[in-house]
């Protein structure tokens, strides 16, 4: 007897009531199963995650988020994954598409999903913020992540192929929601930068207090055109060059 292949919906959360309604009702009908690794949350994600699924397992809150999200891509049992962030929804367009492509018996395992980022008002098209690939639907069994860095990509056994509609992405609604996001992953950057072996010295403070800066915001702001996205993008190059130096002062408070 033919049956359909079926979809786990996966999520690591932490602190995320005001987003993780909307994402969870985005793919209600669309999962077979939805699973859910909080990081000891100390609002009301937990509360809210039940009333959704009972899968919910509360665990402690490491420093590279990666390594929650991968417990719940762990825990998945169906044949599909769909991993997804408490701050992204799922389009009508998009659960069309991953209804269509999980029946497909094609050779990919796993597909890259285009995002749209929500930056204070405005969905930024430019500063090479679209189509912000992302892997996040793969076979089960075929995708993990390396939980190393902060920025990393599931590492797909096999061949990866693209959506066409893209996830929703509500990064950052206010400067507030952007600063307390660019705290944690400067925090990071500054643990890579140690457990890479970068040596405190003129050349380092120089490469990432003028140069990476000045190099980021001239890449977004003119080669990739973020001037087309209005402030938003001048803000969001500005910020995103901004940010290596920020990562390199607190680098150096750690040696």
């Amino acid at each position: 007897m033919n049956t359909s292949p079926t979809l786990s919906v996966v999520l690591a959360t932490y602190n995320e009531e005001k987003n993780l309604p909307a994402c969870l009702e985005s793919v209600k009908d669309l999962a077979d199963e939805i699973i859910i690794v909080d990081g000891s949350s100390t609002d009301r994600t937990v509360e809210i995650a039940k009333q959704f699924t009972s899968n919910v397992t509360t665990t402690d809150n490491p420093p590279i988020f990666h390594i929650n999200k991968q417990k719940a891509i762990d825990k998945a049992t169906k044949d599909w994954v769909l991993q997804l962030d408490a701050d992204e929804r799922v389009s009508d367009e998009l659960k069309k598409e991953i209804l269509k492509i999980r029946s497909l018996r094609d050779d990919y395992n796993g597909y890259f999903i285009p995002r749209k980022n929500l930056f204070l008002g405005r969905y930024l098209t430019k500063g090479g913020q679209y189509p912000d690939g992302v892997i996040r639907l793969f076979r089960k069994g075929k995708g993990r992540l390396p939980c190393k860095s902060v920025h990393e990509q599931v590492v797909v056994n096999g061949s990866v192929g693209w959506l066409k509609n893209p996830l929703i992405h509500q990064a950052y609604p206010t400067f507030q929601d952007y600063l307390r996001r660019q705290e944690t992953y400067t925090k990071l950057e500054a643990m890579e930068m140690k457990q890479k072996g970068v040596s405190p010295s003129i050349g380092s403070w120089l490469f990432y207090t003028l140069w990476k800066p000045l190099t980021t915001f001239l890449s977004l702001y003119i080669r990739h055109k973020g001037f087309l996205d209005s402030w938003q993008g001048f803000v969001f190059a500005l910020f995103s060059g901004i940010h290596f130096a920020k990562a390199y002062r607190k680098f150096l408070r750690q040696v």
